[in-house]
């Protein structure tokens, strides 16, 4: 077994440091009791308070949550629906197009895709709001979704398949019945990708939003150029603690599933 040496051991926690002590700071002076982020003047949590007083940072938070979860799940509709043209079209005229148009918004700058989607709801008189940013976040995450249904597609067992619909099951229900249920876990990672990269995107949003459809990072990327306030410390503070929370349920979700098949597979060959 290969031993673990003081460089990898050096290396491992210079890392981990350079990710997590700017957050443990942020943290520490949430709880600050001056207005002064950087200067310590005693434990207070008051600042938590003002920010749920705060009208303009929680109604930022709730355009942020359902512009995430439509984009999201009309994302995934969609990303799905491709990664299965994609993968069980064959051949068709037409598909190195079609591919491409699907991945190119993994490489391209946001930049050029928001400036080229105000571009286009100008032209066609939409009102910039709600609903320009979520076809923005559609149009962003869903082929984050297609690459991540895809990858499950590919090392799909397509006799399963073929036994549904040699027992009677039409396409649509084979589809429903045996194809989904197997590959919903990544269905639910993309979902979850494209949720979260729907949260944090800045670019796209500020290029597609209006005036009364302002999102959380706008909003805080608006505050901290005046310089950063107590309340943003205490804002990232609980966005940081409900991601935590997030991913220790999570692994401990998974922690019980896969106990629980070793559990089964060892009473299986005890049978």
């Amino acid at each position: 077994m290969r031993r673990f040496s003081w460089f990898n051991a050096t290396s491992l926690t210079l890392g981990f440091a350079f990710l997590y002590i700017p957050m443990i700071i942020l943290i520490i002076y949430s709880f600050n009791g001056g207005r002064l982020v950087t200067v310590w003047a005693g434990f207070s949590t008051k600042w938590y308070g003002t920010l749920l007083s705060n009208e303009a940072f929680l109604d930022a938070a709730w355009v942020t949550v359902r512009v995430g979860f439509m984009s999201s799940t009309l994302a995934t509709i969609l990303g799905t629906m491709a990664a299965y043209v994609l993968v069980r079209g064959g051949r068709f005229h037409g598909r190195t197009l079609f591919s491409g148009m699907i991945y190119a918004p993994l490489v391209m700058p946001e930049v050029i895709t928001g400036l080229s989607l105000l571009l286009l709801f100008i032209a066609i008189g939409l009102d910039r709001g709600i609903i320009t940013i979520v076809l923005a976040h559609t149009t962003f995450t869903m082929c984050y979704v297609s690459v991540v249904v895809s990858s499950r597609l590919i090392s799909f067992d397509r006799s399963l398949e073929e036994a549904a619909l040699d027992l009677g099951c039409t396409p649509f229900d084979a589809f429903r019945s045996v194809t989904l249920p197997i590959i919903a876990p990544a269905v639910i990672s993309g979902w979850l990708l494209a949720f979260t990269l729907s949260l944090d995107d800045l670019v796209i949003a500020s290029f597609t939003s209006g005036p009364s459809s302002t999102t959380l990072p706008i909003k805080i990327f608006s505050a901290v150029r005046l310089g950063v306030r107590p309340e943003i410390n205490a804002l990232s503070t609980i966005m940081i603690g409900i991601v935590t929370i997030g991913v220790i349920t999570a692994s401990l979700i998974n922690k019980r599933a896969v106990t629980k098949r070793l559990d089964d597979e060892q009473k299986a060959a005890a049978a």
